[in-house]
């Protein structure tokens, strides 16, 4: 009977074909790494380590194209809450949903405008223990800070205000107090950066006067002493800062203004005018000392940010598993919907080529392509379904516990391993790079609640099934298939489509390895061209046994060679 039902369930998933139903359009595109979401607009990046994980926060521009209805421009005024992925390989990305700020920062009253550019950063206390701190643009007009004991909370506000406004000793006079960026240096201590905007009226073009750096006490969330002037030529905003081999890196993004002051500024050096919107960096030893400051030139010239035309940026440039990761934004998601809606841009990552000894960063350019796996995903552990490369179908109110009205948040403030991903006809997700071994996989176990179908399709979304999972439960429920080894075996592409039904929630997955010694029957993917038969003494025998166990040495049709044990009754059948 176990033989027949095995037999069974091989032959339906060979040959099971392609839906008639159509499958949504991957407006990312299956080869792309950027952006690194399919379906969430997001901005501003900024990026942490822990614990081999990589976490990218970021503006939450989809609660701004919610509002506005999925069309005309963002204006950013709605945005109140910010986004967090991560990844360990740097193509798969896990959504954690978003930080609402608003709620977390409703007791500064009037006080509290917006949320966007977050900055993260996270130090040891001397009692052993790793507290985070986020800063974001409260607005323009201030500052404010979140802290919370893990990279994905729960957040919470350790002030019943903003942490810098124009109050703040040393920041006046300051177009924009925002955009913050966090850097903790190697004895613990804090520095944050900030600003931007217009010139000020005793400003120019070159000197805006509108960067600050100040140092921050032990608790993170005050300035120790006064901030001071940092002077970076033609700065518009995206202050960000690193420390490489124990110097101070700022980065900031230049403005519009034209250039004709350039050759006043002694301490250009062989650098040319940056471009306009361009991404520039300055280096030292002495940050609070405005004099010390090195300009270096610039690192992203703009090249038209893939048809976003002469538009600004903000980079973050993160240093993860020895290799530098510049992460950025662009309007290469919204471009490709084409809705009509303009200005909700997308975080995107390349690689960056940085001298650290030096503080040199090599110039680049963003890619739609991206950057390559670090590793391979392992499909033995479990994963979630909102950890994805790319997708179709799949929007960000899709995500449980994100709703499709703007002002109602049911996430909280914390990453939630529950979130789930709703499924309807033609929906589909991709993770990439899926290593299944040598041995390949022999089960498949699926998480999800509703009733439909889920295949699971390799190299392609439009492929035959490779396996089946149908569904028919009210609550979550983990179901198991068998699947082919030798199908699910290498390096694969792995794609979730769901065939039919309009309810299903999916939200996680993990497959069984297979074991080559284990008694199982000859599947039809498995036909031997050549064979020799072992008793269980491992005795070379001259035949097949009539009757009993055998282990049999076989290569098959694509010339792959394996080992396994089965029961031989009467004729072997």
């Amino acid at each position: 009977m176990q033989k027949k039902l095995f037999l069974t369930t091989v032959i339906c998933v060979m040959c099971l074909h392609i839906g008639a139903q159509t499958l949504a359009r991957d407006y990312k595109g299956s080869s792309n790494g950027n952006p690194i979401s399919p379906c969430v607009f997001c901005a501003d990046p900024t990026a942490m380590e822990c614990d081999g994980r990589l976490y990218v926060y970021g503006t939450n521009d989809h609660q701004q194209y919610l509002v506005n209805g999925k069309t005309g421009s963002n204006d950013y005024g709605s945005i109140k809450s910010l986004v967090v992925f991560s990844t360990d390989d740097m193509v798969n990305w896990t959504f954690h949903g978003t930080i609402d700020v608003g709620k977390l920062c409703a007791s500064w009253g009037w006080r509290f405008a917006a949320s966007w550019a977050p900055s993260v950063t996270s130090r040891v206390t001397r009692h052993g223990q790793r507290e985070f701190f986020l800063y974001f643009a409260n607005s323009g007009g201030s500052i404010g800070v979140l802290k919370a004991s893990s990279p994905i909370g729960p957040w919470r506000s350790p002030l019943e205000k903003p942490m810098i406004d124009s109050s703040t000793p040393g920041v006046a006079p300051c177009s924009w107090i925002f955009d913050p960026g966090v850097v903790v240096d190697a004895d613990g201590k804090g520095w944050l950066a900030f600003g931007g905007g217009d010139p000020q009226p005793t400003g120019s073009n070159l000197w805006p006067g509108n960067s600050r750096i100040a140092k921050l006490k032990l608790t993170m969330t005050e300035l120790d002493g006064s901030a001071v002037n940092l002077p970076a030529p033609y700065l518009f905003e995206a202050s960000e800062l690193n420390i490489m081999d124990g110097r101070f890196v700022y980065t900031y993004n230049t403005s519009w203004s034209e250039r004709s002051e350039w050759n006043s500024f002694a301490g250009r050096g062989n650098n040319p005018s940056p471009s306009s919107c361009s991404m520039c960096y300055m280096v030292t030893d002495t940050p609070l000392d405005p004099d010390s400051w090195e300009y270096r030139g610039e690192y992203v010239p703009n090249e038209g940010n893939f048809g976003m035309g002469w538009g600004n940026n903000h980079t973050h440039l993160q240093k993860f598993e020895d290799n530098y990761y510049l992460f950025y934004h662009s309007v290469l998601l919204e471009q490709s919907m084409n809705t009509g809606a303009s200005g909700f841009r997308s975080i995107g990552v390349d690689k960056a080529t940085v001298n650290e000894s030096t503080q040199t960063i090599n110039k680049m350019t963003l890619t739609k392509t991206g950057v390559s796996p670090i590793r391979s995903m392992n499909p033995y552990v479990k994963q979630q379904a909102e950890t994805m490369a790319t997708s179709g179908g799949v929007n960000y109110e899709d995500f449980t516990n994100i709703s499709n009205v703007p002002n109602i948040n049911t996430l909280g403030n914390d990453a939630s391993e529950n979130m789930q991903v709703k499924m309807r006809p033609g929906s589909w997700t991709m993770v990439r790079s899926v290593d299944f071994g040598t041995n390949g996989a022999g089960k498949l176990s699926l998480s999800a609640k509703g009733t439909g179908r889920i295949e699971i399709r390799l190299g392609r979304n439009n492929s035959a099934s490779s396996a089946v999972v149908d569904l028919s439960a009210s609550s979550m429920t983990e179901t198991t298939v068998d699947v082919d080894p030798s199908v699910f075996k290498g390096v694969k592409n792995v794609y979730f489509v769901c065939t039919s039904g309009d309810d299903v929630k999916f939200d996680a997955w993990q497959f069984t390895e297979s074991d080559p010694d284990v008694i199982r029957p000859l599947s039809v993917s498995e036909t031997a061209t050549q064979q020799e038969f072992f008793g269980p003494d491992g005795r070379l025998l001259p035949a097949q046994p009539a009757n009993g166990l055998v282990i049999e040495k076989i290569t098959d049709a694509q010339g792959t060679k394996q080992v396994r044990k089965r029961f031989v009754h009467n004729s072997g059948k």
